[in-house]
């Protein structure tokens, strides 16, 4: 009997790439296999478009893809599928750049869709959020200046002694707008959503376009910014290197993203692992 149509999920850093941030051709060749058998295949990423959608054409998707943590639904080719996005009011947005001026953070960082805007220059962050200076300009100077929409996501780097209190300060003053997550060490930055925003909300309208039940959609993860998506999947899978809490709220724990976990997964569950050589 045939397999039911399922809708694959599959997050990038930390899971579907390696350490060196590339995808093994095994893996590519399993998810080709399976989107030609009629599955259906989607990233969601906390990356920016401009960050992911050299994974999206290397795998050669024509699917929906979920960017910025949720807070960016969109069809790269299909203009006509539409768009959602989340952002965080302006207004707000220029109070926490207030309050990140008044602790002193060291550097702020705005995404408005694909637009990036930048504090203060930093080559580290530049190196990673502009890997083509003409290709992909990072706006550079006073944010609060520079910032003219609605931003999709920010980044705070506060002090490393601070981020605690900044955490606690923006929570407190916008409890029913805004969502904080503290990256943790060594990152120490904070990202800041709309209240509400995550992978699974975007999930679960890309489930209801392709009218795929939960018990068939298989989700991949390894960070804290999966949980809700791990949650809301019929089958979740951390990864082995993913953090303690995405592993206990996942149905199965497969092997690490330099291990090929994700293929491994598949092609155990799907049982083609003896069509991929």
């Amino acid at each position: 009997m045939r397999m039911r149509q399922h809708l694959i999920v599959l997050d990038l850093d930390g899971t579907l790439l390696s350490t060196e941030k590339e995808i093994v051709p095994k893996t590519k060749m399993l998810i080709k296999k399976l989107i030609s058998i009629g599955h259906i295949v989607v990233i969601a990423t906390g990356r920016s478009y401009r960050m992911s959608n050299f994974y999206y054409d290397y795998l050669n998707l024509n699917t929906p893809m979920i960017n910025s943590n949720g807070a960016l639904l969109h069809h790269p080719r299909d203009i006509n599928w539409g768009t959602y996005h989340q952002p965080i009011n302006r207004e707000y947005a220029y109070d926490i750049i207030d309050m990140s001026y008044a602790s002193q953070s060291k550097n702020i960082l705005a995404k408005v869709i694909d637009s990036i805007y930048l504090d203060q220059h930093d080559e580290r962050i530049l190196n990673f959020y502009q890997p083509n200076k003409l290709v992909d300009p990072v706006i550079i100077g006073r944010i609060k200046d520079k910032l003219k929409a609605d931003p999709t996501i920010m980044l705070i780097y506060p002090n490393d002694s601070q981020i605690d209190q900044l955490a606690n300060k923006f929570k407190s003053y916008l409890p029913d707008s805004i969502q904080i997550r503290n990256w943790g060490p060594p990152f120490f930055i904070l990202e800041v959503m709309r209240k509400g925003m995550n992978k699974a909300a975007a999930l679960k309208k890309i489930a209801e376009f392709y009218k795929i039940p939960k018990e068939h959609i298989i989700a991949f993860g390894d960070e804290n910014n999966d949980i809700e998506m791990i949650d809301y999947a019929g089958i979740g899978v951390a990864m082995e290197n993913g953090s303690d809490e995405l592993q206990k709220v996942a149905n199965y724990v497969t092997d690490t993203n330099n291990n090929e976990g994700v293929r491994k997964f598949l092609e155990s569950y799907f049982k083609i692992n003896h069509i991929i050589t």
